[in-house]
C-alpha cells in the first residue's frame, strides 16, 4: 500500500476535540489496521492511544516510531457535509501534495511510520509504534501513558522535521525547545483617579514586573553541539475597570520558550511589592543525550534522500519532550515543512512522505539489529 493512499484514508476521519467531535475513530482505524495486516500485539485504551509492538529474536533496546492522530480544529474550507476535504494538488516545487487538516500534523508520518513498522522485521530488542491521542490537548495521551508505565529505550517522533536546514531536506531534530506559559497577577488597592494617592496602581506595579522580564537573560544550552537558545516575551496584559478607578488589579501573560535544562528567572517578578506569578502551562523541552542514536538516524536520513540532512533544533514542543522527560533518548523526523501545519491550507509532500517511510523502515534495520 502507498504512504499517499494511507495518508488520505487517514485525513479524511474527523479527529478534532470539540462540538461533540473526537480523535476515537482515527484510534479505531489505526488500530484495526495494524491489527489486520500484522502479527503485532496491538491496543486501543482507554485514553485513546495506539500502541503495537514487535519483538526479535535477541535481546536488544527497544526502539519506537511515534506520533498522534488527533488534530486541531479544521477551517470552515476543510470540511464539507460534516467531512473533511482531502485532495491532492500540484505543489509550487512540482511535487503531488495531500491537502486536508492533519496532513501535516502528523497524519501523514503516522501512515509513514505505520507501514515502517508493518515491515520491520528486527533481529534484536523491540519495536514499537504509537499513536498518541490529545497531543494537541498539551500531551494528553503521551503523559496518560507514560503514567501506566509506557517506557521505551529510544524514540524517533513524526513531527516536522522537513526544510530547516534547507527547501525540502528532512533534517534530524536533535533538540526541541518547550514552552513555559505563565501568569503575573499584580494587586494594588481602588481609589478615585482624581486621587491617586490614596490607593495603590495595579498597573504600576504591573509595569515594574514587565521591566524585570524584559530585562531577564534568555535560557541558552547546549545539546551534541548544537547551540540552544530560549527566549521570554510579555504576550498580553489586562488590568482597571474604568477611566477614572484606580486599577486593584493586572495581569500580565508571560511567553518562554524553554531549552532543556535551563529556565529564565521569573521568579524574579516576585520581588516587587503586590506581584506573584503563576506558571499555567509547562510543556517540556527535549535533548537527545546518545550522539551514535542520533547520528544513526541522520544515515538512514542520508540513504533515503538526495539532500543532505542536518542535525537541527526544532523551535516548537512535542510529545519527544514528555517521552524525554522520562527517559527515552528521542530524536525528531517528520515530513512536515514549517509553516504547513494547522493553516486553512494544510498539505504534505507525498515524495516527502514516502521518504520518511524509508528512513523509519531504516533506522529500524539499523537500531535492532
Amino acid at each position: 500500500m502507498d504512504v499517499a493512499d494511507l495518508t488520505e484514508e487517514l485525513v479524511a476521519i474527523p479527529s478534532h476535540r470539540g462540538d461533540g467531535s473526537d480523535e476515537s475513530a482515527a484510534g479505531e482505524f489505526v488500530a484495526g489496521w495494524l491489527r489486520d495486516r500484522t502479527d503485532a500485539a496491538v491496543t486501543h485504551d482507554e485514553h485513546g492511544n495506539v500502541l503495537a509492538r514487535k519483538r526479535g529474536d535477541r535481546e536488544g533496546p527497544s526502539l519506537a516510531l511515534v506520533g498522534h492522530h488527533d488534530v486541531v480544529p479544521p477551517d470552515e474550507s476543510q470540511v464539507a457535509d460534516g467531512e473533511y476535504v482531502v485532495g491532492r494538488q500540484t505543489g509550487d516545487r512540482g511535487e503531488e501534495r495531500i491537502h486536508g487538516r492533519g496532513s501535516a500534523d502528523m497524519k501523514g508520518s503516522v501512515a509513514a511510520a505505520m507501514l515502517a513498522f508493518r515491515s520491520a522485521d528486527p533481529d534484536a530488542g523491540e519495536l514499537v509504534f504509537a499513536s498518541f491521542a490529545g497531543e494537541e490537548q498539551g500531551g494528553e495521551g503521551c503523559r496518560a501513558a507514560l503514567d501506566d508505565g509506557f517506557s521505551v529505550d529510544y524514540a524517533v517522533v513524526g513531527e516536522g522535521s522537513t526544510g530547516y536546514s534547507a527547501a525540502g531536506v528532512t533534517d534530524v531534530a536533535v533538540a526541541h525547545k518547550g514552552r513555559r506559559g505563565s501568569t503575573v497577577v499584580a494587586e494594588g488597592a481602588a481609589a478615585h483617579a482624581s486621587e491617586p494617592e490614596a490607593g495603590e496602581n495595579a498597573v504600576y506595579r504591573a509595569t515594574d514586573a514587565v521591566d524585570v522580564v524584559r530585562d531577564l537573560d534568555f535560557p541558552e544550552t547546549d545539546v551534541l553541539g548544537h547551540g540552544v537558545r530560549g527566549s521570554v516575551a510579555v504576550t498580553e496584559i489586562d488590568g482597571g475597570s474604568a477611566w477614572n478607578v484606580i486599577p486593584e488589579r493586572c495581569e500580565v501573560t508571560v511567553d518562554e520558550r524553554t531549552v532543556p535544562g535551563e529556565r529564565a528567572a521569573l521568579g524574579r517578578v516576585e520581588d516587587v511589592a503586590g506581584v506573584t506569578w503563576q506558571v499555567d502551562q509547562d510543556l517540556p523541552p527535549m535533548a537527545c543525550g546518545d550522539a551514535e542514536f542520533a547520528d544513526t538516524v541522520q544515515s538512514a536520513a542520508a540513504e533515503a534522500q538526495d539532500g543532505d540532512p542536518e542535525q537541527v533544533v526544532k523551535p516548537h514542543a512535542t510529545d519527544a519532550g514528555w517521552l524525554a522527560s522520562e527517559g527515552t533518548e528521542c530524536v525528531v523526523v517528520g515530513a512536515a515543512e514549517p509553516g504547513e501545519a494547522h493553516t486553512a491550507d494544510e498539505s504534505v509532500a507525498v515524495p516527502v512522505l514516502r521518504r520518511c517511510r524509508a528512513i523509519y523502515a531504516g533506522v529500524a534495520d539499523r537500531w535492532l539489529a
